[in-house]
């Protein structure tokens, strides 16, 4: 048995209804109870911010395309080496890290859980050799099925129990934990050197629109009962003109969830945009705000842009064709048999860009805009609008309008009569940014009752304590202070082990992956299914029974298992 005390620390827990309490924290077993013996170990945390541990719920940091961007840019990979230090592997890599480099990086921060934000199926063993080689952070992947073959057949054939018992079968398959959509309908049209250009576009060969993959995979999500709702990946990412589709898709989404959001809408800022093309380029962060403030079931991430460079991966092999064709750097395209695609390219955003400085401010406008914080999750995509290591400067960002004007003024000065971020005054408190940095990602992933975002007795003792006197630091003013705070904790403290103090990690292979087996009735068993059996042999490279991850893949896991309704 193992034993911590937490005393005195300035406590945030939104979920808890904790909102700044100086406090003490009990821990056990890698859980929060009530009370510990007079033997624990004490961590005073007197002066110091004491939350419970970050969560990203939508970072690229394992699989095939995360290491694709590793070896296509090998200055990336020589940049943030550093040598091995006691326990601590050496790790490579600015934007695009190693693995260990990630564990470290967001530990350092405070983060002990992770949602990687696409993996193909067919190549899932990737991705979980890699969760092994996290060893700090819980993680959990969603599992694409934005051009999966038999699921659009099941749509185009308006059968949604079997689109449900398909969506069961690779999420188990894949030990995935949520379903993926990214530009819906596009990657697979890319494979015959199309794209789709908005929700109602009807793809070949299977005669169904984008608006119908996503209104009938919300529809076959809620009938599993999993814990995640759908996360979309709009179409027609990255072009002028897109929030029109964007707010399309919005007014399509049905509300079929009482406990939490039924879509989750990533990146929002590269789907925010205005004009007719890069020449009168523009934002409405303001229309789509709007939108996501009227519709409670919607919630999503900003994708904020940083300054700087970075690489973008993404499944949405069209759409980085097109930033090839911006920027003429490397590129990269990939196709995963029937069921996705990728891309990966290299870029640099500067604030002395017109368009890029535009980008900047809209992630910044949604999160100001966006009323709720449990609406509007902080992230960058990373590393597609910055590296994970500069959400310390977006916490300052949202918090300090003087720090915001300061930027403002080193950007394109075009960029005033376009955006409307001078004009607004909101600042972040402390518990805003807790909620847009943990509790929201729990309660949007469905992981609240799963022990994280709080820290409720019974909670997993996940519990970040920061170096930030909040009775002394005005953000407002000392947003040097909020950024130095947040980038590194006194304490990262995984399931009750510390695995980061000031900086120096541990490795504690405390971590586990989660993944969801939804209970469908046998006559929902794709598995059993002559008609997908047959069609699995006839079009994948590799036999059916080949294709599951093995158990050994995920020899410290959390398996969710759902009741479903068909």
């Amino acid at each position: 048995m193992s034993e911590l005390l937490i005393k005195n620390g300035y406590v945030i827990d939104p979920l808890g209804g904790i909102s700044g309490e100086i406090m003490d924290i009990a821990v056990r077993d890698g859980k929060i109870v009530e009370s510990v013996g007079s033997s624990a170990d004490v961590i005073d945390a007197h002066g110091m911010l004491t939350l419970p541990g970050g969560i990203d719920s939508h970072t690229h940091i394992c699989g095939t395309k995360v290491n694709f961007g590793r070896y296509m840019s090998p200055e990336d990979m020589r940049a943030g080496r550093t040598t091995r230090k006691g326990d601590m592997h050496a790790t490579s890599g600015f934007s695009v890290p190693t693995t260990y480099g990630n564990s470290y990086r967001y530990a350092r921060m405070g983060y002990t859980t992770l949602l990687e934000g696409a993996m193909a199926p067919m190549e899932a063993r990737h991705t979980h050799e890699e969760f092994q080689y996290t060893p700090l952070q819980d993680c959990m992947a969603n599992t694409l099925f934005d051009g999966n073959w038999q699921a659009l057949e099941a749509i185009g054939n308006k059968d949604i129990k079997r689109l449900a018992g398909i969506i069961a079968w690779y999420l188990t398959a894949s030990k995935g934990f949520a379903v993926k959509l990214t530009n819906p309908g596009g990657t697979e049209s890319w494979g015959f050197g199309r794209d789709v250009s908005c929700i109602h576009k009807r793809i070949e060969h299977f005669n169904v629109s984008p608006r119908e993959i996503i209104t009938s995979m919300i529809e076959a999500n809620e009938m599993l009962g999993l814990p995640h709702s759908v996360h979309l990946h709009c179409n027609n990412l990255g072009k002028p003109g897109n929030y029109l589709c964007t707010l399309d898709t919005y007014n399509s989404i049905p509300d079929l969830n009482d406990k939490r959001q039924s879509l989750y809408s990533t990146h929002v800022q590269f789907h925010s945009y205005g004009g007719t093309s890069w020449h009168d380029f523009c934002s409405k962060a303001e229309d789509i705000a709007r939108s996501v403030n009227n519709k409670p079931h919607i919630v999503i991430d900003t994708g904020q842009v940083m300054f700087g460079k970075t690489t973008t991966m993404t499944a949405d092999g069209p759409m980085e064709f097109n930033l090839y064709r911006l920027y003429h750097n490397k590129w990269s395209n990939h196709d995963v048999e029937l069921e996705t695609g990728s891309g990966v390219i290299p870029v640099l955003y500067s604030r002395k860009n017109l368009v890029n400085s535009i980008m900047w401010a809209i992630g910044l406008e949604l999160g100001l805009l966006v009323e709720s914080p449990w609406q509007c999750i902080l992230a960058t995509d990373n590393p597609n609008g910055a590296p994970f290591v500069r959400y310390p400067e977006v916490m300052a960002l949202l918090m300090s309008k003087k720090y915001r004007d300061a930027e403002f003024a080193t950007v394109d000065p075009g960029t005033e009569s376009r955006v409307s971020l001078p004009a607004l005054d909101r600042e972040f408190d402390w518990e805003e940014i807790v909620i847009a940095t943990r509790s929201a990602q729990a309660r949007a992933l469905g992981l609240v009752d799963h022990g994280k975002g709080h820290l409720a007795e019974g909670a997993d003792a996940d519990i970040a304590i920061y170096p930030i006197d909040v009775a002394s630091t005005d953000p407002a003013q000392d947003y040097e202070s909020v950024i130095n705070g947040f980038s590194m904790t006194d304490y990262t403290i995984k399931m009750g082990h510390v695995v980061a103090r000031k900086g120096t990690c541990t490795i504690d292979y405390s971590n586990r992956t989660f993944w969801v087996r939804p209970r469908v009735p046998e006559n929902y068993d794709m598995g059993r299914d002559p008609e997908f059996i047959d069609s699995f042999n006839k079009y994948y490279s590799m036999r059916m029974a080949n294709y599951p991850v093995q158990d050994e893949y995920t020899k410290r896991n959390v398996c969710i298992e759902t009741e479903v309704s068909l």
